[in-house]
């Protein structure tokens, strides 16, 4: 086996199992009832999937110079979706808009 063919295999690899996990991700985002849960599958399987992506991207690249961009756009991706999932579902939480969930025990809000 030459390296090329390992390389491509290892990028195809890693683009269809991305390509998978963001379908999977948009699947969740419209399937779910629950606001937390649709957080919960905008953030993790849609960052990993992104990741995966940019790796078999990587993998494929003729001139290495390019890498600076993807690791750019890798790092921006991991700062920007889980905070901005945090910060919506605290504000949720905060103002009490959110849906009535049978399932849970909510201590600090039977208090009020």
């Amino acid at each position: 086996m030459s390296l090329d063919l390992v390389r491509d295999l290892a990028s195809a690899f890693c683009l269809l199992v991305g390509g998978f996990l963001a379908l999977i991700a948009a699947i969740g985002i419209i399937r779910f009832n629950n606001l937390f849960s649709r957080m919960h599958a905008a953030t993790k399987p849609q960052v990993l999937g992104l990741l995966l992506i940019l790796l078999g991207i990587a993998l494929r690249m003729e001139h290495w110079s390019d890498l600076g961009l993807l690791v750019l756009v890798a790092a921006f991706q991991l700062l920007t979706a889980p905070v901005a999932a945090h910060m919506l579902g605290r504000a949720v939480y905060r103002t009490g808009d959110r849906e009535a969930d049978t399932r849970l025990v909510d201590e600090r809000l039977s208090d009020e």
